[in-house]
Order: structure tokens, then C-alpha cells, then sequence
């Protein structure tokens, strides 16, 4: 028999512990919630600001930033504390401003969620085209440079061929009388001294393709580092630095020939290669769903949990008002669990107390009273639930009666005795 009175005794503790547990646990979330809260607006007022302050003046964007997020917490703790049936304008007013909110928010924030998910795909667009515009220009250069090759080559083979009939007498220069024959004589060697400038100059016309050549190497070893360098801007301007040797040498080699110019890209300067996306509305016509989608989800976790989290109440209740709405709230009779799993009840009078005429100001100030702090929620017209926050309330009163009427009996159960 005593071990079952152990038994009987040890229970009830440890279901007492395990229920403070939960309820600190429950508590410690809620009060975590706060900060995150707040932080998640922070993340998503920057992001706002960012893609904001690109067509306003940056005070002027910082402000509105400030008030898009206050009425996205705001409004998302009004939505957990009103009910459509209970007042159809002010629920529609605050889903309608949340809803404008939450557009300007995630708006503005696409587009630097865009700039961080496109940024390598924006390097690689702009090295495509640093690259195209290199390949043409190198193409263009290479066609000057075997044209120039071609007519070198065809004057030497011609100042090779005089030379060689020039030697054999054959040549239609020669005068008759030396006609046909074979030696190094005065015409030779006129026809020779011309094939050796020639031969000289086509030497030094090499010896300048080279330099030519290399110049074309460096550039795009230099654009191939600029793809896969960790210091962007060093291997930017060697790249440039590269391009304008070329571009020299090009220069050099058209002025000495009179040729026209190949025509050179304007490349852009390393600040404007480097540069972010400017913000537009055309970057929606571009669209990135992976940037939308980050964009959204920051202002969703803010929204759910600020929903969640149900911190209506501006101040706790005085002992007197703590006493008022308990005792008002005991004389309301029709109470039900609804589908929220909340304690609800009706406020309006039942029958028999409109027949006798019975006064509810008290009662109906209480409600009002709980109603404006958010410990209760209407529902329509005639119903109320409560909020999470006035059930420790209620339970506190209802336990401190208890414990008042089982010291009442146990004291007249001692006077009876005596």
C-alpha cells in the first residue's frame, strides 16, 4: 500500500516537470522569435534599400525602407488577431497593405538577389565579349598582315625572276647585243641589287611580324588569365596594357605601308567592366527565378513568423484589471473549443437574459478592454476567442480559487470537527 502511494505521489511530479519544460520551451521560442524577427526585416530592408536608393535619393529610399517593413511586421501581427467575418473592411485594409508592402519589398529586393545570382554569369558575358571583340580585331590585323605578306612576296618572286633572266640574258630589258648570254654583268647586277632590297625587306618585314606576333600572343594569354585570375584588376590591365602594344605595333606597321587602319573596339575601363548591375525594370525581362524566389523567401519567413509569433498585447494587466476581466469573464455561459482549437465564446446576450432585461455593460467592458489589449480575438458579431496569452491569465485566477475554496473546506472541516 505504500508503494503505490509513491507511485501515485511521484507521477503527478514528473508530469509537473515535463510540462514546465514544455511551457519554458514553448515560451523560449516565442521570445526567440522576436529577434529573428527583426533580423530577417534588417536582411530584407537592406536588400530593399539596395535596389531602392538606384532610383531615389538615398535618405529618401533609407525612410521608405523603414516604413515598407514596419507595415509588413505590423500587418502580419494584425492578420493573426482578426477574423474576415469579424470586420471584412479592416481585414481586407491590412491583407491589402501587406500585399503592397510585400510587392515594393520583394520588388526591390530582386534586384540585388539578381546581381549576386547572375554576377558570374555577367563575368563570363563580359569576357565574351572582351574576347569577340579581340577576335575580330586579331582577324582584321592577320588580313593586313597576309595582304602585306602576299605583295612582299610577289615583288621578291619578280625581283628574283629579273635577276634570273637578267644572268641567262633573257631578260626583255637586255639589249640585243647581250642578248643571251650567261653571266654576272652590268644588267645582273642592276636586277641583282634590286631582288637583295627586296629580299632585305621582306627580312625586316619578318623580323616586324614577329613582334607582331608575339604582341597578338600576350594579348590572349593575358585575356585567358583575366578569366581565372583571383586579382581581377591586375589581370585587367594587363590585358589592356597588351591590347594597346598591339594596337601600337598595328598602328607602326599601316603608317609604314599606307594602309588603312583595322578598326579597334573601345574596350571598357576596369571600373565599368567591374561595375554591378544598375537596377531597371528591364532586368524583368531578363528574368531569374532563383533571384525571385531568394527575393520572396526572406519577406515569406518574415511574414509567417510575425503571424506566428501572435504579440498583439502593447502591456501586461494590472492585478485590478486582472481581477475585473476574470470575474466579467464568468459571467459569459456559452463557451466552445472552435476549429482554431481556441476557447470561444458568445458575447451577446442569451435569451433569457434579454427577457429580463439584464444589463451586460461590465461584462462587455471586460471584452472591450481584452479586445483592444489582444488577449481576445473576434471572430463576427456576436463571438470571441481567446489568444494564446490570456490562458496563463485565467489559469492563474482559476488556480488561486481553487486553492482559496479547498483551504475554505478544509477550515470548516476543522471547525466541524471541533
Amino acid at each position: 500500500m505504500q508503494k503505490n502511494t509513491s507511485e501515485v505521489t511521484h507521477t503527478p511530479a514528473v508530469g509537473m516537470a515535463i510540462n514546465n519544460m514544455q511551457t519554458l520551451f514553448v515560451g523560449v521560442l516565442k521570445v526567440w522569435t522576436i529577434p529573428i524577427v527583426l533580423m530577417l526585416s534588417i536582411a530584407s530592408g537592406f536588400t530593399t534599400f539596395y535596389g531602392l536608393s538606384h532610383f531615389i535619393i538615398p535618405w529618401i529610399a533609407l525612410v521608405i525602407t523603414v516604413a515598407i517593413q514596419s507595415i509588413v511586421v505590423i500587418c502580419s501581427l494584425e492578420m493573426a488577431g482578426i477574423h474576415f467575418k469579424a470586420n471584412r473592411t479592416r481585414y481586407l485594409s491590412v491583407l491589402l497593405s501587406l500585399l503592397i508592402a510585400l510587392t515594393a519589398s520583394v520588388s526591390f529586393s530582386y534586384f540585388k538577389f539578381y546581381e549576386i545570382s547572375q554576377k558570374d554569369n555577367i563575368h563570363i558575358t563580359r569576357i565574351n565579349a572582351l574576347r569577340l571583340n579581340s577576335k575580330t580585331y586579331i582577324k582584321n590585323v592577320l588580313a593586313i598582315k597576309q595582304n602585306i605578306l602576299a605583295q612582299h612576296r610577289t615583288a621578291l618572286e619578280k625581283a628574283s625572276h629579273d635577276a634570273s633572266q637578267a644572268y641567262f640574258g633573257t631578260h626583255p630589258d637586255v639589249a640585243l647585243a647581250y642578248r643571251n648570254q650567261v653571266g654576272k654583268g652590268p644588267f645582273w647586277k642592276h636586277y641583282n641589287d634590286i631582288y637583295q632590297t627586296k629580299k632585305l625587306a621582306n627580312d625586316k618585314l619578318s623580323s616586324e611580324f614577329s613582334e607582331l606576333d608575339k604582341n597578338i600572343k600576350s594579348l590572349q594569354m593575358n585575356l585567358a588569365d583575366l578569366d581565372v585570375s583571383v586579382d581581377t584588376q591586375a589581370a585587367y590591365f594587363k590585358f589592356l596594357t597588351s591590347f594597346q602594344d598591339l594596337q601600337f605595333t598595328v598602328n607602326q606597321l599601316t603608317s609604314q605601308f599606307g594602309i588603312a587602319l583595322p578598326d579597334a573596339p573601345l574596350l571598357q575601363t576596369y571600373k565599368q567592366f567591374s561595375a554591378g548591375i544598375t537596377p531597371s525594370l528591364a532586368l524583368w525581362s531578363n528574368f531569374s527565378l532563383f533571384a525571385f524566389i531568394c527575393a520572396a523567401m526572406v519577406d515569406f519567413f518574415t511574414v509567417l513568423l510575425s503571424y506566428r509569433l501572435e504579440f498583439t498585447a502593447p502591456g501586461p494587466l494590472t492585478a485590478d484589471e486582472e481581477e475585473l476581466i476574470f470575474d466579467c469573464l464568468r459571467q459569459f455561459s456559452q463557451f466552445r473549443i472552435n476549429e482554431n482549437d481556441e476557447l470561444e465564446m458568445i458575447i451577446e446576450k442569451s435569451e433569457l437574459e434579454k427577457a429580463r432585461n439584464y444589463s451586460d455593460w461590465s461584462r462587455m467592458f471586460a471584452v472591450g478592454l481584452l479586445l483592444s489589449r489582444g488577449f481576445l480575438r473576434k471572430i463576427d458579431h456576436r463571438t470571441v476567442e481567446f489568444s494564446p496569452n490570456l490562458y496563463p491569465l485565467v489559469a492563474e485566477k482559476m488556480s488561486a480559487k481553487i486553492k482559496k475554496l479547498r483551504a475554505e473546506l478544509a477550515q470548516n472541516a476543522v471547525n466541524s470537527h471541533d
